[in-house]
């Protein structure tokens, strides 16, 4: 069951040891909304997840904060995944700076909120071991402001937060429903895992 999360009762539910997210035609959401795990906000930790995308964009919301308890909206950093794959694996900050780093990029945040950008690998290069309509496997790294995501065990991007007005330490861990067409998204075994 949802038991220990929190979202909308009429986009969300537990089938067959998943949790699903789904939005139907007739029926679309205004704005992004999230499903909320209501346990504890770990700061530095390993999450996996397994996730499955069938049509549309979402996300794993981590280091994140509650901005309406209403509506289910959370911001923060965010693991990209989206059916046509064109950004799976980036770090997107919801309702804050936007892409902080693109699939194949290491970027380094300074204080002063420059960038400075290392491509360690193409980013169609990448995408091509992550498999839409399927289920692949998420993990994300955050230790301290060195944050990293790999998919289907591929570094997709890895981001160091010197911006400290801004980077998280810690927040609540969140999944997506995006906004627009008709979509479904699927998560289970999601684990995390703290660090020393």
């Amino acid at each position: 069951d949802l038991s220990g999360w929190k979202g909308r009762a009429d986009l969300w539910s537990a089938e067959d040891g998943e949790i699903v997210g789904r939005t139907v035609k007739g029926k679309p959401i205004k704005g992004n909304t999230f499903l909320i795990w209501e346990g504890a906000q770990p700061e530095n930790y390993e999450l996996t997840a397994e996730f499955k995308i069938e049509a549309g964009n979402s996300g794993i919301q981590y280091r994140s904060k509650v901005v309406d308890e209403e509506k289910f909206v959370v911001a923060g950093y965010q693991a990209d995944i989206d059916f046509a794959n064109r950004f799976a694996g980036i770090l997107y900050e919801e309702k804050g700076r936007g892409i902080l780093a693109g699939r194949g990029q290491k970027v380094t945040i300074a204080a002063g909120g420059n960038k400075a950008v290392d491509e360690f690998a193409d980013a169609a290069e990448l995408g091509k071991s992550i498999r839409p309509g399927e289920w692949n496997d998420f993990r994300v790294v955050a230790d301290g402001n060195h944050l990293q995501h790999f998919i289907n065990g591929t570094k997709t991007m890895e981001l160091i937060d010197q911006q400290v007005e801004h980077a998280a330490t810690k927040g609540v861990i969140a999944l997506q429903l995006h906004a627009g067409p008709p979509m479904t998204v699927r998560f289970k075994n999601i684990k995390i895992r703290p660090l020393k």
